[in-house]
C-alpha cells in the first residue's frame, strides 16, 4: 500500500529494536565490519555497505572501492519502490553506523520518493549530499532539501534525569 513513515537512526539503536512485520529497514554498515545484528521479524531489510564519503572528484574514471555509487543508489530506490508499492502498509527504518550522515541522506529520499513524514527531519542536517545527489539522479522530479542545522534546535523534549 505505502510507507506511511520514514526514520533513521544508528546501528546501536537499531539492532535493539524489537522487529515487527509493519517495519522494512535498510541497514548501512562500514565496508569490511560485521552486517548489522537486526534481529528476525522486520517484513524487508536491505543490505549495504559503503563509507560516509563524498569524492573529490564526481567525475572520477571508476568508481572508488566502498564509496557510494549509482549502483547502491538504484538498489535503495528498487527497494524503496517495491516496499512503497507492497499491499501493506510500513515504516521504514533506516540506520546507518551513527544514524547522522548516510542514513539521513536515505531517509530524505525515501521520505520524499513516498511522500511521507520524516521523523526527526530537523536533524537530518548532516546528511551526505553525495548520497543525496545520486539519488536524486534518479528522480530529478524530486526535490530533496537538507535541512538547515540551525533549524534543529535541541534534541531532548525533556531534560535528562538526575
Amino acid at each position: 500500500m505505502t510507507i506511511r513513515q520514514v526514520s533513521y537512526t544508528s546501528r546501536l539503536l537499531a539492532e535493539a529494536l524489537v522487529p515487527s512485520p509493519q517495519v522494512a529497514v535498510i541497514s548501512i554498515i562500514d565496508p569490511g565490519t560485521p552486517l548489522a545484528s537486526l534481529k528476525a521479524g522486520f517484513s524487508r531489510i536491505l543490505r549495504l555497505a559503503f563509507y560516509d564519503a563524498v569524492p573529490a572528484d564526481e567525475y572520477l574514471p571508476a568508481p572508488l572501492p566502498g564509496m557510494f555509487d549509482q549502483r547502491m543508489a538504484r538498489r535503495i530506490d528498487d527497494f524503496v519502490r517495491e516496499v512503497h508499492a507492497a499491499p501493506t502498509e510500513v515504516s521504514l527504518l533506516v540506520h546507518c553506523e551513527h544514524g547522522v550522515s548516510r542514513s539521513a541522506a536515505v531517509a530524505l529520499f525515501a521520505a520524499a520518493y513516498a511522500r511521507a513524514p520524516l521523523a526527526a527531519r530537523e536533524f537530518a542536517f548532516d546528511a551526505n549530499q553525495w548520497v543525496v545527489d545520486l539519488l536524486t539522479r534518479l528522480h530529478p522530479e524530486l526535490s530533496i532539501e537538507i535541512p538547515d542545522a540551525e533549524d534543529a534546535g535541541e534534541r531532548r523534549a525533556l531534560p535528562r534525569a538526575a
